[in-house]
This record gives structure tokens, sequence and C-alpha cells, in this order.
């Protein structure tokens, strides 16, 4: 079976790659030249553009970066809306819902179906198919895909509704973005009051304040100081802007999560949109002249 698979990046070549080697023929796209030659390297065909990959595959994947290259490949000039052989088009990319709705409904309208399904896992969770996939649009179009998903991890069918899927999406990221805040600003209180932020890991993991970001991010990037989890800090000041968007077009209030983007806002001021966002603890570590994971170098 033929499949597209348009962006190559951190997240998209690892999952073009795994359906590659589960047997399928995968046509790929991507804006940089590199990232198709090292995509012919598991077998992949390459295509000139997101619509020559439409006009050669009925089921296409895409994984982007930004609300404007989802639109753009989905139904933007030159976009798979024009290809004469796709059915479907599954979004993994995180674009909120209104995109994922808007795009829906222009594809709708020349026959092609369409599922949002965003992933969770990081660049591990893609190498190794674990990530978790939140999928809403048709039940059968799913039904037909779920097969294809389960060779890039778990889908979780979330809802029929357009959107639904970015919703919960944001929700998780929201989530894994106050987790990963508060630890940063937590580890680095207590280094200033003289604890080993090894030890202080070790106890949240023991206890109730054990979160991913303690059990995972710390040990993995931020004790051993390689800031290299994965994931952008750009790409996650993105999902939460899209998080304050969703809450407000709902009339909801939304305190934490504004608390949260502050200090997610200062990380990319600070370190730039394409630090690891493990480097949300290195302004805090500024202010407080310590260094997390200092005691044990």
């Amino acid at each position: 079976m033929a499949i597209g698979f348009i962006g190559l990046g951190n997240m998209g070549f690892p999952m073009a790659s795994r359906l590659a080697a589960a047997g399928h023929g995968v046509v790929t796209y991507d804006t940089r030249q590199e990232a198709t030659e090292r995509a012919k390297g598991f077998g992949a065909l390459v295509a000139s553009s997101p619509r020559d990959v439409a006009d050669r595959t009925e089921t296409v994947f895409a994984s982007l970066p930004s609300l404007q290259a989802s639109s753009h490949v989905a139904i933007g000039e030159d976009g798979v809306i024009g290809g004469s052989r796709i059915r479907l088009f599954v979004d993994l990319s995180t674009v909120g819902s209104q995109v994922a709705q808007r795009n829906h409904r222009h594809l709708m309208d020349r026959g092609i179906a369409a599922l949002d399904a965003p992933v969770s896992g990081g660049v591990s969770g893609a190498q190794n198919g674990t990530l978790a996939i939140m999928v809403s649009g048709p039940r059968h179009q799913y039904d037909a895909v779920t097969a294809l998903l389960t060779e890039i991890g778990r889908p979780i069918f979330v809802s029929e509704k357009p959107g639904g899927a970015q919703t919960m999406k944001l929700i998780n990221n929201l989530m894994a973005a106050a987790t990963l805040a508060a630890t940063a600003e937590v580890v680095v209180m207590g280094a200033k009051a003289g604890l080993d932020p090894h030890v202080m890991i070790d106890v949240l993991n023991a206890g109730s304040g054990a979160t991913h970001a303690s059990r995972d991010k710390f040990p993995r990037a931020v004790l051993p100081r390689t800031f290299d989890y994965g994931f952008a800090t750009g790409l996650m000041v993105k999902d939460v802007r899209l998080y304050l968007e969703e809450a407000k077009a709902l009339g909801l209030p939304s305190q934490l999560a504004k608390a949260t983007a502050d200090m997610w806002e200062l990380t990319l001021r600070e370190e730039g949109a394409e630090s690891d966002f493990t480097a949300i603890v290195k302004p805090l570590e500024k202010v407080a002249g310590v260094t997390v994971g200092e005691a044990a170098q």
C-alpha cells in the first residue's frame, strides 16, 4: 500500500521510516532537500510538492511544525487538496481546533476526508513507535487507518467532531508545559537552598510530587546538562498560546495557564525558539545564581 508522508522533521522522519519498515511504499515531500535525500535511505520515493504526493497516493499523512505549514500543505496552492488520487488526509501536527476545522471543511468540499491526529511522546516515541495518537474525524475513516496508526504509536479515538483531537492535544501539552515549568522552578529553589538536585528528583519521584518531568525529562536532559530531549521551546510556546486562545474562545478562566505561559515566553526570549524545551530551567538558574545538576559534575 502506497502512503504519502509530508514533513520529515524530528518527528516526521522516524514516523515515515517506521511505515516504510512495516512494508508500505512511502511517497515523501519536505521543503528541505537534505531531508528527502535521507528518506531515500529507507526506500522512500520523493515527490515535488504536496499536490504531487496527493496525485500518487490515496492516504496522505503530514507532520508539520506550524499552523501556516499545515494550512499550506492541506488547502494551499499546490496543496493536497488539488491531488487527483487522495481520499484521506491525516494531519499529525498540532494546529488547534480552528485550523483543523477549516482544513476539514475545504477538503470535504473536494471529496477528501480528514482526520486530525496530533501525537504526544517526543522524538523517542516517534522512533520507538510508542506515540500517543489522538484522533478525531469520521469514525469509519479512523477504523480504516487504525492499522497504519498502530505502526507509529497507540491511536486513541477522541471524537467524531473535527478538531476534537486538537483540543485534547492542547490539554495534554498544557499539562506537560505546566509540570515541566513547575519542576524547574522548585528544583532551582531547592538548589538555591543548598539541596542536591539529584536527591530532590529522587524524592519527588518517590512521593506525590512525581510527574513526567521529574521521572523522565530531568534525569534525561536537565541533570546531565545535555538539553537534548527533542522538543523545541518554540513548539511548546506555540501549543501554550493555542491553549490560551481556545480557553478564551470558550469563555473559560486560565490563570494557571497564563502563569505557565509567562515562563515559556521568558524561555523563548532568553533561550530562543530552537532551544530544547528542557532549557526552561536556565532563566531560573540565571536569576538564582545556581546550576541544576552541578553537584554531580
